[in-house]
């Protein structure tokens, strides 16, 4: 049985387009953008509390996350992913998805990390990043930046937090079943560059959304008091089979 610090752990994860979630925690604050998935997810657990706001605003998540603590354990899940050729891309399309991918990870993380710091408790951070943070796949060039940035954010400040106890790991999801999957068309059995993906996944499927909550619970809990500054594949051996 994985147990998360304590039976009064509180917990912030934010996400951009589809809940990852299965917690016992007393508390959990769910951060989006999008009323409805927040009220999708009250409805199945009435203790969460939500907060609907763009992560990618830094102001405005600061002045909102004041008001949420202590917090114990933290997810940062929230991405967006654009697909362009290089030679296309315009300040406004980085801007969009380093301000969601990137600094939203740094704005909340230091911000809770340094809660943590200061009560003198310790904490656990698990950062959603990517497989694509290992690799380069045409069109999704800075996508793939970003997710790279989240991987060195989340080295950096294992290191910086590790001596007051606060463990900071991330995990890299292959493609997941979600709707931004979807919309990507990534689920279209008729999408060959999906259908590639997959045949070159030794396990042969994409990632459900209950096989990337399993990792984040684990790097959260008192199993993991050892772990932190790594960067856990969630791919299905996709990064080990070159062929």
């Amino acid at each position: 049985m994985i147990t998360l610090h304590s039976t009064t752990a509180r917990m912030v994860m934010n996400y951009s387009t589809q809940p990852i979630y299965t917690f016992t925690l007393t508390e959990v604050v769910a951060v989006s953008r999008t009323q409805s998935d927040l009220d999708a997810l009250k409805k199945e657990h009435a203790k969460i509390q939500p907060l609907c706001l763009d992560v990618g605003n830094w102001e405005v998540t600061k002045n909102a996350l004041k008001g949420v603590g202590p917090i114990d354990l933290l997810v940062n899940n929230a991405g967006i992913m654009d697909t362009k050729e290089y030679g296309t891309y315009t300040e406004q399309d980085l801007d969009r998805t380093f301000n969601i991918n990137v600094k939203a990870i740094v704005n909340i993380g230091q911000m809770i990390a340094s809660d943590m710091k200061a009560r003198g408790k310790g904490g656990a951070i698990v950062n959603v990043s990517s497989a694509l943070g290992f690799a380069v796949v045409a069109t999704y060039g800075v996508y793939c930046a970003s997710k790279g940035a989240v991987d060195q954010i989340t080295r950096g400040m294992a290191v910086e937090y590790g001596p007051y106890g606060i463990r900071v790991n991330s995990i890299n999801p292959t493609v997941v079943r979600t709707r931004m999957a979807e919309k990507e068309g990534l689920l279209d059995k008729n999408n060959e560059f999906a259908n590639n993906i997959i045949g070159r996944t030794p396990l042969r499927r994409f990632a459900d959304p209950q096989d990337v909550v399993n990792p984040i619970m684990f790097l959260l809990s008192d199993k993991a008091a050892m772990i932190t500054g790594i960067t856990v594949p969630v791919d299905g051996g996709l990064s080990v089979n070159y062929v």
